[in-house]
């Protein structure tokens, strides 16, 4: 055989050896590819149900996810809420406006007034939202009671707590004093528990602050009488404020605005009007110093003023656009607006150091405010 032809017989072999090898690869990787389809269908089969980890796997898995319940221990927050603590700082000067009317400085039986008023004014807060929490779960939902941070039964227990503490303290501050608290606690239980939602429910809360500013003087001096005309003013506001706060949640209402509005000119004018013409002493009659007889009037008008600017626009804005947001905020401010009013009524009533020492509370509240709503 010629050269050329081994070559042509080497070419040839050598061509089938490598198409045999090929060959035999393609094979080999058919085959590797089977194994992994049926190694692969092998690992995707279920393990028997008589292992007990997969079992163990699987109950975890199909276990609901729990979702956290709210804390019942005390919560310091959700109970300053329940009991709106800014609003504390207008209860003082109640006690501290009748003592004024009165013609008596702040003594001790006055601070066992004014405790006794925080009390039965904390038990007011507490049980309104114990007989409320039906209302507030539809439209207040973040309030203490409905979202499970204060359980109903202890606003209940505080309330009673509280009125309990508030007679007692009336007690120490004399018989006077107790006789104006039995009837102030009633008028608290009673508007809360029945008064509220009828016709009467503002004239019932009007009453309350009314016998709230008596309790101060009769704590004070043993009389209510010459107390009786500041008491029908610092009613007057609360009606109208009360008015208001009916409709916080729903709004719609411009009516009550406008007569919170016209509350806040004619006692405006009233305390502007009266000032400098003096005061009574505790017994009725009129004094004859004349340095003590005649208030300031400055201090009365300016204090006034402040009363005034403080309800004048909120009251103006819901009366144009009376929606929640507004509503409320003219709540919030009629209630804050107590503090000037008291200390007004203090000042119209010849006690300017008194007057002075209400006034002071107004800006603690403004603070409080900011932390804890006060409606």
């Amino acid at each position: 055989m010629t050269l050329l032809g081994r070559l042509s017989d080497g070419g040839r072999g050598r061509t089938r050896a490598a198409r045999a090898r090929r060959a035999g690869g393609a094979v080999r990787g058919g085959a590797a590819r089977d194994d992994a389809a049926r190694g692969g269908a092998a690992e995707t089969k279920p393990a028997p149900a008589s292992d007990p980890q997969t079992q163990t796997q699987t109950q975890t898995q199909t276990q609901p996810v729990r979702q956290p319940q709210p804390r019942t221990g005390p919560q310091p927050r959700a109970w300053a809420e329940l009991l709106r603590l800014p609003a504390l700082f207008t209860v003082p000067g109640d006690a501290l406006a009748g003592a004024a009317a009165a013609g008596a400085r702040p003594n001790g039986r006055t601070l066992l007034a004014i405790g006794s008023s925080l009390c039965l004014y904390e038990a007011g807060m507490a049980l309104n939202d114990w007989a409320d929490r039906a209302e507030d779960a539809r439209d207040r939902p973040h309030r203490p009671l409905p979202s499970g941070r204060v359980r109903p039964a202890s606003a209940l227990t505080a309330a009673g707590a509280l009125t309990a503490a508030g007679l007692a303290l009336a007690a120490r501050a004399g018989r006077p004093a107790l006789t104006v608290a039995v009837p102030l606690a009633a008028t608290v239980w009673s508007y809360d528990l029945a008064l509220k939602r009828t016709r009467v429910g503002p004239a019932a809360m009007a009453a309350a602050r009314s016998l709230d500013l008596l309790l101060g003087s009769a704590g004070t001096t043993g009389t209510v009488r010459p107390a009786l005309g500041p008491a029908l003013a610092l009613g007057t506001h609360t009606l109208a404020v009360t008015a208001v706060s009916r409709r916080e949640t729903q709004g719609g209402s411009s009516a009550a605005p406008l007569g919170g509005l016209l509350t806040t000119a004619a006692l405006s004018w009233w305390l502007t009007r009266g000032a400098g013409r003096g005061t009574a002493d505790a017994a009725g009659a009129p004094r004859t110093n004349s340095r003590v007889a005649t208030s300031p009037i400055a201090l009365t008008t300016a204090l006034t003023a402040t009363y005034a600017a403080a309800t004048a626009r909120p009251y103006a804005h819901a009366a144009l656009n009376p929606s929640p947001p507004l509503t409320q905020r003219a709540v919030g401010a009629g209630i804050r607006a107590t503090i000037p009013l008291q200390a007004a009524l203090s000042a119209h009533a010849g006690a300017p150091g008194t007057a002075l020492l209400t006034a002071v509370l107004a800006p603690a509240a403004r603070r409080f405010a900011r932390k804890v709503s006060i409606t």
